[in-house]
């Protein structure tokens, strides 16, 4: 199978910066805009029945690895992840929470080693040549295998995700905000999957998946701080500098190479390879949403190193929780006797309140 490298887009040009991606995009978005004389609905699904490819079987793989992904995490997290946070006699809150980060840790990892060595150890060259990733596109061209598989694996766990965010994870202050995300993030990977813009599709992955693994790798660690009764002191290091990593690649990934990279080619470079490309403003809108997100949820790690910088906040904690009504009761349990110690695991706080875990 034939797979597209962008080795005929000749040499690679310059990054652009901020500016040059504020103009141009603006420019290029306005002059498609006034050269769409026939846009509208009737425009819009023609364009669809005749660009969007996909099959029966692609759409039951998807929802068959959406229960397998539910039904990997309910195991894992009955054999193997709540076991080992009771083994570690973590606190009744944590022993709640870790699995969930567990899980994702677990996943992003996969997924993104994967999405790292399509990038840099195969013959694709979308990151140093983003405008590349547009370079022989045709209506319903084959998408590689090694594409598809990787897209068959995001695309289910993010609807797994919609699922997971309602009935399994914890409830937090930009809840709603994720569960927003992972609506757009599936919209995203379906219809570049459908349109055959898997190409820029792998490279939006790459740049995003790096931060969920620091983000779940810095909250196992304040689980782990406290365990046995005592706290741990090298578990209190990992989170300050899972921190630290976490919010340095977010800027770097999602907030400089994203739109510099991801957004200049669909806004600009992609209408120079492929005049009247099928929804054009529709993933360009989609795209431009989820660099709000990023920009969101940048302003929580400002809030949280100003809280750290001004000695409002002593350790590392998730600035999006709720304030945990376990640690009330936990207080008070403390004062009645330790027999009713572990009735508070398993519980987690959804929508502000604490209530089971929804397995």
């Amino acid at each position: 199978m034939n797979k597209p490298n962008g080795a005929d887009a000749g040499p690679a040009k310059p990054m652009p910066g901020y500016g040059d991606l504020v103009a141009g995009a603006y420019a290029t978005m306005l002059g498609a805009f006034r050269d769409c004389e026939a846009c509208g609905v009737e425009l819009s699904r023609r364009t669809l029945l005749e660009n969007a490819r996909v099959s029966p079987t692609e759409i039951g793989l998807f929802f068959a690895c959406v229960v397998l992904w539910t039904q990997v995490r309910r195991g894992l997290t009955t054999c193997l992840f709540q076991p080992f946070a009771q083994w570690c006699c973590l606190r009744p809150k944590d022993t709640a929470k870790m699995p969930e980060s567990a899980w994702k840790m677990f996943f992003y990892t996969m997924s993104w080693s994967y999405s790292t060595y399509l990038i840099f150890f195969t013959q694709y060259t979308f990151f140093q040549d983003p405008p590349s990733v547009f370079s022989g596109w045709k209506r319903g061209m084959s998408v590689p295998t090694d594409i598809a598989f990787a897209y068959l694996i995001q695309g289910s766990f993010y609807g797994h995700s919609i699922y997971a965010a309602v009935y399994m994870d914890a409830w937090r202050k930009d809840s709603p905000v994720m569960l927003v995300h992972h609506v757009i993030t599936l919209a995203l990977i379906t219809f570049s999957y459908a349109f055959r813009y898997h190409n820029i599709g792998i490279l939006v992955l790459f740049l995003h998946d790096i931060n969920d693994i620091q983000l779940e790798f810095t909250k196992l660690n304040i689980y782990f701080k406290t365990r046995g009764g005592r706290d741990h002191m090298i578990n209190e290091i990992l989170s300050h500098v899972g921190t630290v990593c976490f919010a340095a690649t977010w800027f770097l990934f999602r907030l400089y190479w994203f739109p510099l990279k991801v957004l200049y080619a669909s806004c600009i470079t992609s209408l120079q390879y492929v005049p009247n490309i099928p929804f054009y403003f529709f993933f360009n809108f989609l795209l431009f949403a989820l660099l709000l997100m990023n920009v969101y949820w940048f302003l929580y790690i400002i809030f949280f190193v100003m809280k750290v910088v001004s000695g409002q906040m002593k350790e590392v904690s998730d600035v999006r929780e709720y304030e945990d009504e376990i640690d009330v009761t936990e207080t008070k349990k403390q004062n009645t006797g330790a027999g009713h110690q572990n009735s508070a695991e398993g519980k987690h706080i959804q929508n502000g309140i604490t209530k089971d875990k929804h397995l």
